[in-house]
């Protein structure tokens, strides 16, 4: 099987298991996506989407979040962990929000990347999500993949997003990068990982990390 074909496997196979593709992260506008994506940092979104309601319900907006104290936040969010850092992050970002852009998320990946604990997945995410400009945010679940499929080198998420928008084609990024998270999760997870039912790694994947697999399930 070609590169190309590897691909175009994929590509098909997302599409299949994927035609309909959910945003993880509950969110009602920008600025609440920025916001839950900046507290996904190191927690998992269902725990995001637990906490997200209760912040929410007291500031969903930067004028509202600046009324609450850095310890208010923090205290809200204090269990999708590093609060201290992602709490200032909060508070500081809904005060530019309103000096710089009158309350609202900017739409340039420059702009996001400026603000305080934001930085190019978060971008990335908010830029692809909310604004629909072309865009591949790399997790821990696309890097694992892109490895796993042979499509990257897996030294790190920077060589991952760029072999991942070289070899895809642009205008699928934003549902493509969407569809290997699900895809992840469901079928191909770090943890409980049954090759059996992932179908994409079984067929195209890595031989080295196919022998691992093998060699340790035969133990």
């Amino acid at each position: 099987m070609t590169k190309e074909e590897k691909v175009q496997f994929v590509i098909d196979t997302l599409a299949e298991y994927y035609p309909e593709i959910p945003i993880p992260l509950d969110h009602k506008d920008p600025y609440t996506l920025l916001i839950a994506v900046l507290l996904s940092a190191q927690c998992t979104d269902v725990r995001v989407n637990q906490i997200t309601p209760i912040l929410f319900a007291k500031a969903d907006n930067p004028y509202d979040m600046i009324k609450m104290s850095v310890e208010e936040i923090r205290e809200v969010i204090r269990p999708c962990g590093l609060s201290p850092m992602k709490s200032k992050g909060i508070h500081g970002l809904s005060h530019i929000l309103i000096d710089k852009y009158a309350g609202k998320v900017p739409q340039s990946f420059s702009a996001l990347e400026a603000l305080p604990a934001v930085g190019h997945k978060t971008a990335s995410v908010v830029m692809s999500q909310a604004f629909g400009v072309p865009a591949f945010p790399v997790d821990t679940h696309i890097h694992r993949l892109m490895y796993r499929w042979n499509l990257t080198t897996g030294k790190n998420v920077v060589q991952t997003e760029k072999d991942a928008k070289r070899i895809f084609p642009e205008e699928l990024w934003n549902d493509l990068h969407l569809q290997i998270i699900w895809y992840g999760r469901q079928y191909s997870p770090a943890r409980g990982w049954d090759l059996e039912k992932d179908i994409i790694t079984k067929t195209i994947g890595r031989k080295l990390v196919l022998d691992a697999y093998y060699k340790k399930t035969s133990r």
